[in-house]
């Protein structure tokens, strides 16, 4: 196990900031990753990156030690695949696939890893990780030994577990199990893709149908973390979907730009967050007075996706925080709706 010290982070990161890790181990499967973390009480803060995808590094950097979980192995025993933490989440997906599997096909294209996935409970078109995870095995910080944990037992929500909370944040994640079907688990409902597999003559009845769909669906709309250095310097969507009252759900669906009645846009919010009233951030910021490619200095919202916060020239990390700060509070002032970030904010920050 090789210690780097000074390792820049924003090499690793799609927004393309952060400082220096003041220590720093790549682990590339889950027993590099268990050793690494029983050196974690050597050092004065953890910090755990996955592919990088979905955090904002402060340019300070994070003293301590850094473990960068990426790769390991995915096993197939009967119907359950069993996954490393640092396998790449669609990857995984390819993999149900190719294997014949069914049940996360609909969250083809989602960047990150496995174990991120699993503490933040990815959702996508209908399907949820939460669905068809069988147990996730982790390494607990404090009682320094691995645990086990059954499904049932991992408090789940929206973009939330058990390993968000209090209880859970000091176990890391190093494996996981996926018990997947042979046959279809739900029927498409998310009506932007039905729509597009009617007109592009895609099956979605399928399992290569499904996935190459999505990914089709997610390039359209510029959701594809593809590594082309050209690409937009992003961390996907920034804030998550919040629970709104139905009188403000009403207020912010009008600026649903799809045609779509309420009706439908309520149905689309059930599928993608898990209830009629858990409305598009997107919406929010739209309903605030936000538009693409609003521009604050180095610091833009994406020309195509007012979601996403964009280092359009070199920005610094403090100068994305603030702009999105700025956009939090605005959407509390206009609206009385509270944005929360999805990204994951890591270090420290004025």
């Amino acid at each position: 196990m090789i210690v780097e010290q000074n390792v820049v982070l924003a090499q690793h990161t799609s927004l393309g900031v952060g400082g220096l890790a003041e220590n720093y181990i790549l682990a590339n499967d889950a027993e590099s990753l268990l050793r690494a973390l029983k050196t974690a009480s050597e050092y004065s803060h953890l910090w755990l990156l996955g592919y990088g995808s979905n955090c904002l590094i402060s340019d300070q950097g994070l003293p301590g030690l850094v473990i960068h979980t990426k790769g390991g192995d995915v096993i197939r025993n009967n119907d359950l695949l069993i996954v490393d933490a640092g396998v790449d989440w669609d990857e995984l997906v390819q993999k149900s696939v190719d294997e014949g599997l069914w049940g996360i096909e609909l969250m083809s294209g989602i960047p990150g890893s496995v174990g991120a996935g699993v503490r933040i409970n990815i959702r996508a078109y209908g399907q949820s990780l939460s669905d068809h995870l069988e147990w996730a095995k982790a390494y607990d910080l404090e009682k320094q030994e691995v645990v086990m944990h059954r499904s049932a037992d991992l408090d789940w929500g929206y973009k939330k577990s058990f390993f968000q909370t209090d209880a859970g944040k000091d176990q890391i994640i190093i494996q996981a199990a996926f018990k997947l079907k042979r046959e279809p688990t739900i029927m498409l409902s998310y009506q932007p893709a039905i729509d597009y597999a009617a007109e592009h003559n895609i099956p979605d009845d399928t399992l290569p149908g499904r996935r190459r769909l999505i990914l089709d669906v997610r390039s359209e709309a510029g959701s594809l973390l593809t590594g082309d250095p050209v690409e937009a310097k992003t961390a996907g969507s920034f804030f998550r979907n919040p629970i709104v009252t139905p009188e403000q759900a009403e207020r912010v669906i009008r600026f649903d730009e799809t045609g779509r009645t309420a009706d439908q846009v309520k149905k689309m919010n059930q599928s993608h967050g898990g209830d009629s009233m858990r409305v598009s951030a997107a919406h929010v910021m739209l309903a605030a007075g936000y538009n693409r490619g609003d521009t604050w200095g180095r610091v833009r919202l994406h020309p195509d996706h007012v979601l996403k916060i964009e280092n359009a020239n070199n920005a610094t990390a403090q100068e994305i925080y603030d702009v999105a700060n700025e956009i939090v509070q605005t959407c509390e002032q206009k609206l009385g709706i509270t944005l929360e970030p999805e990204v994951e904010i890591m270090g420290e920050f004025r």
